[in-house]
């Protein structure tokens, strides 16, 4: 359940977790991936006890979490040297 700090809503990491269908162990492994700027790293609330996250920061987990990739062509001149051709 969301929690209301000074009228505003966030919510928890376990929340949106849940949400998602993910681990949490997959969710602070995206938000510890800080190369890319995976996701939000979101507040520490009730002295770093809970990390919480704004309405707009859990939307930018979602986007990240259903996100649609290509999928790259296999390089074919690399598969000649695994196939020992030339």
């Amino acid at each position: 359940m969301p929690v209301m700090i000074e009228g505003k809503r966030y919510y928890s990491a376990a929340e949106i977790a849940k949400n998602l269908g993910i681990s949490r162990t997959t969710f602070w492994r995206w938000r510890r991936s800080r190369s890319e700027a995976n996701i939000p790293v979101g507040r520490r609330y009730r002295g770093g006890k809970m990390v919480v996250f704004t309405e707009e920061e859990a939307e930018a987990v979602r986007a990240f979490a259903n996100r649609l990739e290509p999928v790259e062509e296999p390089n074919r001149d690399q598969m000649r040297l695994f196939n020992g051709t030339k």
